[in-house]
């Protein structure tokens, strides 16, 4: 199971991202727990210092964009 988190503190992109990460999971059948981190310590934990942030399995993929769900499911391939 992929852990995939959505940092930010709840904007319209960080939503977006959210969005476009559960669709890309789902179109490629992926079992995944979705989580949003939205404690400005925790991001900053992860060492990101822009909005919205995609971390899968640990491992921030990338961070002040909000990418496709077709660019999501490249990542999830990785």
């Amino acid at each position: 199971m992929k852990k995939i988190q959505i940092l930010g503190t709840g904007c319209p992109k960080c939503k977006k991202m959210a969005e476009n990460a559960e669709a890309a999971a789902k179109e490629v059948g992926l079992e995944f727990q979705l989580e949003k981190v939205t404690d400005i310590n925790d991001i900053v934990s992860f060492g990101v210092m822009s909005t919205p942030a995609l971390v899968i399995d640990g491992e921030v993929k990338i961070a002040g964009k909000v990418p496709s769900a077709d660019e999501i499911k490249k990542m999830l391939a990785e």
